[in-house]
């Protein structure tokens, strides 16, 4: 008797769901984050016109998408200035580059909490990983507490979550939350300045050999170094770092 009560409530629950979730969808439709047509928060035709970056064409060491021959940011002079002198990380990979289209999808996913941008975010990060990398687990690069209070979730999270279903793989939170300012409106020094030292793996944090590191945006690297270094010093023997989108 209590089995059938318990079905009847679980049934009524989903009815419910679905019925909210439908007067939602008729009050304030779905649309493409892009060109916000109703229907999919990201619609197949601004999917295939998304600025998508050539792997060929790209820097192999840091991703770059024009330093296949010569590199502009990862090259002695400009990490001289970043007090390196190579990358910290063994690649790194981006889907698309930063350009309207892709920063209009990752503000409306960061600024505007439109969560199911994860998924088509996340399903072409995975695509974007070259086959040569083979990682035991997915990471990412936690947000700030308050920038995850402010938000409602942690968007490199979502990301990381998704990455990971799609490569089957599990995934992992071994890096503590930094306390740093918002980078976007700082130079590529002040964003140096702003990251560097603040990651750290939390205490007691299991750290996979093999390890592949997801972010949103990687703008001038210096957010994923940190985080790099802090991997490595806990244990991380390599380390590839995925990011959706990626300045230049």
């Amino acid at each position: 008797m209590l089995e059938g009560m318990s079905f009847l409530v679980d049934r009524a629950h989903a009815y419910a769901a679905g019925a909210a979730e439908a007067l939602a969808e008729t009050l304030w439709p779905t649309r493409c984050a892009v060109c916000d047509e109703p229907g999919e928060v990201l619609c197949d035709a601004c999917l295939r016109a998304l600025p998508y970056l050539d792997w060929w064409r790209a820097c192999p060491r840091c991703g770059a998408p024009f330093g296949r021959v010569q590199c502009s940011e990862c090259n002695p002079v400009t990490l001289s200035r970043a007090g390196r002198d190579v990358v910290p990380f063994d690649g790194c990979a981006s889907a698309v580059t930063f350009e309207e289209d892709a920063a209009r999808i990752v503000r409306t996913y960061k600024d505007q909490g439109e969560r199911r941008l994860a998924e088509p975010m996340a399903r072409l990060m995975a695509r974007a990983r070259p086959p040569a990398w083979e990682p035991d687990a997915v990471a990412f690069v936690p947000a700030s507490s308050a920038a995850r209070r402010h938000r409602g979730f942690d968007h490199a999270e979502l990301l990381a979550r998704g990455v990971a279903q799609r490569l089957d793989l599990p995934c992992v939170s071994p890096l503590a939350r930094p306390r740093t300012r918002d980078q976007r409106s700082l130079s590529r020094r002040a964003r140096m300045d702003n990251t560097a030292g603040r990651f750290e793996a939390l205490p007691g944090a299991t750290v996979p050999e093999r390890i592949l590191l997801v972010d949103d945006v990687c703008t001038t690297g210096a957010t994923l170094f940190d985080a790099t270094d802090a991997l490595r010093r806990a244990g991380a023997a390599r380390v590839w770092c995925l990011a959706f989108a990626r300045v230049w």
